[in-house]
């Protein structure tokens, strides 16, 4: 009987035990740490979000490159023409050329405002995304705050909850599709 106490004794600290609750998957702790940086980085969800914004970066720097070389063709063309043109025709030729730079210009300038709005609304986006499974986790270790770790001075790593809320993300989001298109649409 002794013995029955004394293993319910001992399975019973080890449930309290932080350790064993970490592998169980839930630390009891009422302040929890997360870093945003390493849930945004490490997750599926957030690395799409970083990829699509690089790939409509690349793009956009591509497309410019484009327009570049075009803009810089018809001024070599331009140049060529004007000995060969008259006066006022050459101006209307220059005018139409100073009109259609400046529209890329404020096309491309919106474009690049448009990317880097998208690009400040994607974390803001995320963290509104994955806030019920935080809320969850916290819930689980009967926390009552969750502090970024940007803020903690010292801590013990068991109240670190960002690698089982990576965990939980990554399983109930995934790569998020649906997010991806909220973001790239203001």
């Amino acid at each position: 009987m002794r013995r029955l106490l004394a293993s319910v004794a001992i399975a019973c600290s080890l449930a309290l035990s932080p350790s064993v609750a970490q592998e169980v998957g839930v630390v009891q702790s009422e302040i929890l740490v997360l870093d945003r940086d390493k849930l945004f980085a490490e997750t599926q969800l957030g690395q799409s979000l970083s990829d699509a914004y690089l790939s409509r970066r690349e793009a956009l720097i591509a497309r410019n490159r484009e327009l570049e070389a075009e803009l810089e063709a018809e001024e070599l063309e331009l140049t060529r023409l004007r000995e060969e043109t008259a006066p006022e025709e050459f101006r209307d030729l220059a005018n139409a050329f100073d009109a259609k730079v400046q529209t890329i210009r404020q096309e491309s300038d919106r474009a690049v405002r448009e990317l880097e709005q998208n690009r400040e609304r994607a974390p803001i986006i995320f963290m509104r995304t994955v806030e019920p499974i935080l809320v969850e986790i916290m819930r689980d270790a009967g926390g009552v705050v969750v502090m970024d770790v940007r803020s903690v001075l010292l801590s013990a790593d068991i109240v670190d909850i960002t690698d089982l809320a990576i965990s939980r993300i990554d399983q109930r989001i995934g790569v998020g599709h649906e997010i991806l298109e909220d973001v790239q649409d203001p």
